[in-house]
């Protein structure tokens, strides 16, 4: 299928209702049905069961516990470095923020300020800083972790679409991170505030955090926000923040004067939870 007929089908699909059926057959206990597609899914996308703490199919009574499943001690080191890859993935983008102008793919941009949901303020202290765009296929680890040691300030829910995420539809719809549904995770660091932005999909059941648990759902149609300044929320580098219930992305911004990321980071580059991000 080429891209943009791929990219024409998700204008048209039901995405939110499909995204709440399989959400909802995800968390159903459905005994050897539920083992039957984790082994099938296992082998479509060579899912690499070593590294899980436990690495029986049938020892998951969900599709989402098995989604969501623990590695095992030390499969994931955490790099000498001041900045730390949260997920596995692939690298979308990285670079520099061009005043508040963040590179999606070949001709295309959007704005901090809308991916943090509209918040120009918030959006202003990254101006001219650094990003990075990190895409999870289906086959990798779906907890997201720490880059580097953080106190929780906010979060915010901002409602959206919930197109694909994948390389053909970033370079298919304009401003794809910044019209997704995703959930902003702000924190401060020895490097100045950084913001975590856990971008929704089709089919992502629900996005979770460590201090608030499910974020979604139930999906609200209008931005919330809840403000943590008043609570010592301190998570280090490379602990469990959050996690995806199926695949999506993850959008770091850094502002100006953060240590630079890795130069050896390349578009498309695989890099997995822990690697260094900067010297």
């Amino acid at each position: 299928m080429s891209d943009r007929l791929f990219v024409m089908l998700q204008h048209i699909l039901p995405k939110q209702a499909l995204t709440q059926l399989f959400g909802h057959f995800a968390g159903k206990q459905a005994g050897s049905i539920t083992t039957s597609v984790i082994r099938w899914f296992i082998n479509k996308y060579q899912v690499n069961m070593n590294e899980a703490a436990n690495p029986d199919p049938a020892a998951y009574p969900t599709f989402n516990e098995f989604f969501t499943r623990e590695l095992k001690a030390g499969a994931r080191p955490l790099a000498n470095a001041k900045l730390v890859c949260p997920v596995d993935g692939a690298i979308s983008q990285f670079g520099a923020i061009e005043k508040d102008q963040i590179f999606q793919a070949k001709g295309k941009h959007f704005t901090t300020t809308a991916l943090l949901g509209g918040d120009a303020a918030l959006a202003q202290q990254f101006e001219n800083g650094q990003f990075a765009t990190i895409y999870l296929s289906p086959k990798d680890y779906h907890r997201i972790h720490m880059p580097c040691d953080g106190r929780l300030t906010e979060m915010i829910y901002v409602p959206g679409e919930l197109f694909s995420v994948n390389p053909a539809t970033a370079r298919g719809v304009d401003a794809l991170f910044a019209r997704n549904e995703r959930v902003v995770c702000m924190f401060e660091s020895e490097f100045g505030n950084f913001s975590l932005v856990l971008v929704g999909a089709t089919i992502v059941g629900s996005m979770a955090t460590v201090w608030h648990g499910v974020v979604n759902p139930p999906r609200s149609k209008s931005v919330w926000r809840k403000d943590y300044r008043d609570q010592d929320i301190r998570i280090a580098k490379g602990a469990e923040m959050g996690r995806f219930l199926l695949g999506s992305t993850v959008v770091l911004l850094y502002p100006k004067g953060a240590p630079a990321f890795n130069p050896a980071w390349q578009p498309a580059k695989g890099v997995r939870l822990g690697e260094a991000m900067s010297s």
